[in-house]
């Protein structure tokens, strides 16, 4: 069984701690309802992904820039935290995979019911 590298281990405690500062520290209105989703660290540990989603989808991109815009001020305080040489640049990213898998259940849920609608 193949354990996690490096990267990983440092994406989780990213993750984690990017969510404790959000919920703690920042004071955007904007970030209120931000879900971090996933961080995905480069291999030498310079820059990290972060995937993140929000309640209301329309608000997507406002979000992004919001958070791109607080990236600084976010990787300072991970610094301060976390014990790494470098804390990666981060670039926030609004995932859309929670959208399109409603969409898809949605559509299996039509295609279910207009089948059992045949009487077939």
């Amino acid at each position: 069984m193949q354990e996690f590298g490096r990267e990983e281990r440092v994406g989780a405690e990213i993750r984690r701690e990017l969510a404790l500062l959000l919920r703690d520290e920042v004071r955007d209105p904007r970030l209120s309802q931000v879900t971090i989703q996933e961080v995905r660290v480069v291999r030498d540990l310079s820059h990290a992904k972060v995937y993140f989603t929000v309640m209301d989808e329309a608000q997507g991109k406002v979000t992004q820039d919001a958070l791109n815009k607080a990236s600084a001020f976010l990787r300072r305080r991970l610094a301060e935290t976390m014990n790494l040489r470098t804390v990666p640049r981060l670039a926030f990213v609004y995932d859309k995979s929670i959208e399109a898998g409603l969409r898809l259940s949605s559509l299996i849920d039509k295609a279910v019911a207009k089948d059992e609608g045949r009487g077939d």
